[in-house]
């Protein structure tokens, strides 16, 4: 293995002191352009890389965030597997992170307790939670004073922190409304959990729809375990054996996927047999067959803001709650009725 270059090799190259190489490198003090680049230069050559945990004991900054998913099972990797919106949030999370010169870390946490521990060890700058926000978890984080901003989270608790949010709500009611212009009036919900904020949302906007038009309230389909292809699946097997609905809206396009598959599965089609929608508008939904009508949320620039403004807050910024508009992206998994 060779040798890491030292700063002390960097300084000798450029034939300059220690601290010189420190304030070119850090950008701390103003330095001469020649000297700057003799020094750019012998990094260069020696391809030295800063030793980071020094960098973060002497600054008291670690240049790292820590990206915090829901548990499946005692892990990140089910959810992470399952569902694509978690892969697409997190690379843009990544990018803003780079580009504002942070790494991330992910984990998933069950216990408050594991905050503190994790958040120490690493001497995390900064957090973002993606998802649920339980009361245990903000007391702890409240303890620790630590910079965070919050994705996808309504629980009143969480008001002292910035949140980057959509309009769930609003999904709902673009979703169901689509179905009901085309005829639609047996309708079911699937619902991983209900008591989500952010289902619970959804739910809320499809009731609103249907009573507008003068409709029942739609029914409830409770998917199995996690928004997954498999839940999804399941969830269409018993909605095409059953023949009660003309449409479901789907809580995700992954569940909303796993449908259409049991749809085709059991001999029938989508839209003929049942309109499918989705929520979320993950890339591959317009490449399957049918594409997949859904809600589209912007996943990638929720992501950016939430980063730019976790940057913005541990700089010592305040920064306010946001709310993203969403949009109906009309494709081939709907139809008249």
């Amino acid at each position: 293995m060779e040798k890491r270059a030292t700063i002390k090799e960097v300084a000798e190259k450029a034939g300059v002191s220690k601290a010189t190489v420190s304030y070119v490198l850090n950008n701390t003090k103003k330095v001469s352009e020649s000297t700057k680049e003799r020094v750019l230069q012998a990094a260069r050559e020696l391809q030295y890389a800063p030793d980071f945990t020094a960098v973060s004991l002497t600054k008291k900054k670690s240049r790292m965030i820590g990206v915090i998913l829901p548990l499946i099972n005692e892990s990140i990797a089910g959810i992470m597997q399952e569902n694509t919106y978690y892969n697409e949030m997190i690379s843009a999370v990544e990018k803003t992170s780079r580009e504002n010169n942070y790494d991330i870390l992910l984990a998933g946490l069950a216990r408050p307790e594991d905050y503190r521990s994790w958040v120490q060890k690493r001497r995390l700058d900064g957090l973002l939670f993606l998802g649920l926000f339980p009361e245990g978890i903000y007391r702890e984080m409240h303890s620790m004073d630590v910079p965070a901003v919050l994705i996808d989270t309504y629980e009143s608790h969480t008001e002292n922190y910035p949140a980057v949010n959509i309009d769930d709500e609003k999904g709902g009611w673009l979703a169901a409304d689509h179905l009901i212009s085309n005829g639609h009036d047996k309708i079911v919900f699937l619902s991983v959990d209900l008591d989500n904020p952010v289902e619970k949302e959804r739910f809320q906007g499809c009731k609103r729809a249907l009573k507008e038009a003068g409709l029942p309230p739609p029914a409830v389909m409770k998917a199995e375990d996690i928004h997954s292809f498999e839940s999804g699946y399941e969830a269409g097997r018993q909605l095409f054996k059953e023949k009660k609905y003309t449409a479901v809206i789907s809580g995700s396009d992954t569940t909303a996927l796993g449908i259409i598959r049991a749809v085709h599965d059991g001999g029938g089609k989508t839209p003929e047999d049942l309109s499918v929608i989705g929520f979320d508008d993950l890339r591959l939904s317009r490449y399957v067959i049918p594409s997949l009508t859904t809600i589209r949320q912007h996943i990638e620039k929720k992501g950016t803001l939430a980063a730019e403004k976790l940057v913005r807050v541990m700089e010592g910024q305040e920064e306010q709650p946001e709310m993203v508009d969403v949009e109906l992206i009309v494709r081939e998994s709907t139809g008249k009725r």
